[in-house]
């Protein structure tokens, strides 16, 4: 298997990562030795394969991660993969809060890298559950009725920008807050874009 060649964009990343510098660097060495091709997406170093998402490196203020992109598939003997959110439906995580846990479990962690290489290869996909919250405030009805262009470009999002906006519209107990959500994000949406992009 051979190592993939450094992405100058996750160099800079991590040169100035000062939190979780060396978790960072050893999870990278332990998925760059699984033959995967090293990216930069979402801010953050992605591994892929035949540019399929597999696995991301990322850290938030508690933790460090691997994320799976479709861990929801992957088997887990050890019981370590966490669903971040229960929003989330195809992505798992494994988390750590320093390098020794990461050292310790070098071998699980090549094994799990390994088993979501095999899922890809076999082309299985996620099943998304069409989600009960996904009811389209009252507000947003309106804007479409209103604007058939926002309506055609709503619907061209991906169904998990989808979803985000309708959780985000549909949050605010008062219709005037939401309808300024919908103005907020209408540009966005217009331009095929999602909340984060």
């Amino acid at each position: 298997m051979t190592i993939s060649e450094k992405h100058p964009k996750v160099e800079a990343f991590l040169s100035n990562e000062k939190k979780w510098k060396a978790e960072f660097e050893k999870l990278r060495e332990i998925v760059r030795a699984c033959g995967l091709t090293e990216d930069f997406k979402w801010m953050h170093p992605c591994y892929t394969l035949n540019s399929k998402n597999i696995v991301l490196i990322h850290g938030f203020k508690e933790y460090c991660a691997l994320l799976f992109h479709k861990g929801a598939l992957l088997p887990d003997p050890h019981g370590i993969l966490v669903q971040q959110t229960a929003n989330v439906q195809a992505a798992r995580q494994i988390r750590f809060t320093n390098v020794q846990e990461i050292v310790e479990k070098e071998a699980i962690l090549k094994a799990y890298i390994q088993a979501a290489i095999e899922v890809e290869k076999a082309g299985l996909e996620v099943e998304f559950k069409q989600n009960t919250e996904d009811i389209i405030p009252d507000e947003l009805q309106a804007k479409f009725a209103e604007d058939p262009a926002l309506k055609a470009a709503f619907e061209a999002l991906t169904p998990g920008r989808q979803r985000a906006y309708l959780l985000y519209f549909s949050q605010p107990k008062q219709a005037k807050t939401r309808e300024s959500r919908i103005e907020k994000y209408r540009q966005q949406i217009l331009d095929g874009k999602g909340m984060h992009d």
